[in-house]
């Protein structure tokens, strides 16, 4: 990625501006759709339950079927894995309409439909990530996935606003239904899109996928890059001892800083994390800051852990929400910086299953973040357990740090 700096340079590749659209659009469109089906099974259920795991079936998947998922994407077109991905977004939300229009909805079907919502999620992550290799090279990568990024915390910013307005506006079961128009954009541009195996100049052979046996041989393939090791291993433990779980504790925090109604205040420290995360990605993607270099992503873990840690210690509303503002910025930053590295750095013909490795521990782990975060609070507070969860992150990343930097000296000084 030398050479001088273009400012939004995945966008100046109309290919990757429709996909990137239309992967807005159906990021969007999964957000509205946990929002009214979220709302009518506490509605109709009142099952805490139940809300446990609709958050477990959206992350458990990434955990035990993420390597598959890249194995599937080295082996097959990526746009169609994506097309089966957006079918199966589309039938989650058909059935919730079905149900709630006919007034059958059962227990059983919502753990049914939240499954199949979880798979497809993980289905779509590694082939969506490859596909962004495909379409923009190696010299946009960056900027690509940066805007990736953006494009997810849009969705998230924007997907519970429009589902509300969906909701009032049409109510559950019509707004449902409208949901699934959502995932079609995508669908349809991928059905022609002249990418994927059949345009590469030199189709990597991939290899068979062998169950087990496939999974070692990828992980001791990636033992042997540092690089793609270590960016893996700090997202895995980012998303193990904190991932997003305090997000989930934010009303806790809120009264605490004298603020606990659901009401202005309340809703600026929620906004204010993915709001830092989207002005972040604007401000990297107009100057060319902070090009792909792992020292500068543990750099970048190590502020956000900072930024996280102040947070918990924090007693002044508007610092804290200065300190989550300036978490999302550091977060985009970092997970976009090892995303790219990540594909730079993995072999054309196991692209994808370096991938999928890399979503199990940046996404699968974050179903145990609820246990370092949440549970360790409620033992010994919520603000104790986030601080020494960061604690903890900050030096295992400064280890990394070190241990990178030592290894790099040797190379340096044999050059």
């Amino acid at each position: 990625m030398s050479g001088s700096h273009r400012a939004f340079a995945g966008l100046r590749h109309p290919g990757y501006r429709f996909y990137l659209c239309g992967s807005m659009l159906a990021m969007m469109a999964d957000s509205i759709e946990h929002v009214i089906s979220y709302w009518m099974l506490f509605q109709k259920f009142h099952s805490p339950a139940l809300a446990g795991f609709a958050v477990i079936s959206h992350w458990a998947p990434f955990l035990f079927f993420s390597i598959w998922s890249g194995a599937l994407a080295d082996r097959f077109d990526p746009r169609r894995i994506i097309q089966w991905a957006m079918a199966m977004f589309a039938t989650a939300s058909l059935a919730w309409g079905v149900l709630f229009l006919t007034g059958r909805l059962e227990i059983w079907h919502a753990v049914a439909i939240l499954t199949i919502h979880g798979f497809a999620g993980v289905l779509w992550n590694p082939s969506a990530q490859l596909l962004i290799h495909d379409i923009v090279g190696r010299d946009r990568l960056q900027s690509a996935v940066r805007l990736m990024s953006m494009a997810r915390t849009l969705g998230l910013l924007a997907g519970p606003a429009v589902g509300g307005a969906i909701l009032l506006a049409l109510g559950p079961s019509h707004g449902i239904l409208l949901n699934v128009v959502f995932y079609l954009p995508l669908a349809l541009w991928l059905w022609r899109a002249p990418y994927g195996p059949r345009f590469r100049k030199e189709p990597p052979r991939s290899r068979p996928i062998a169950g087990l046996a496939d999974i070692v041989a990828t992980v001791r393939e990636m033992a042997g890059n540092h690089v793609l090791l270590s960016m893996t291993v700090v997202a895995g433990v980012s998303s193990f001892v904190v991932g997003n779980a305090y997000q989930a504790q934010m009303p806790e925090f809120a009264q605490d800083l004298g603020h606990g109604d659901a009401g202005l205040h309340y809703s600026m420290l929620l906004a204010a994390n993915a709001a830092g995360a989207l002005a972040g990605g604007v401000l990297l993607e107009s100057f060319g800051l902070m090009q792909a270099r792992p020292r500068t992503a543990f750099v970048l873990v190590a502020l956000w852990c900072i930024c996280i840690g102040g947070f918990a210690a924090s007693t002044v509303y508007a610092f804290s929400v200065a300190l989550m503002f300036a978490a999302g910025v550091c977060n985009l930053a970092f997970s976009s910086m090892s995303q790219t590295l990540v594909q730079l750095h993995a072999p054309d013909a196991s692209r994808g299953r370096m991938i999928g490795i890399y979503n199990l521990s940046s996404n699968g782990m974050r179903a145990f973040s609820g246990v370092t975060v949440g549970v360790g609070g409620s033992l010994i507070g919520i603000h104790w357990s986030l601080a020494l969860s960061a604690a903890v992150l900050l030096a295992v990343t400064l280890g990394l740090l070190a241990g990178y930097g030592r290894r790099r000296q040797p190379a340096a000084t044999a050059e």
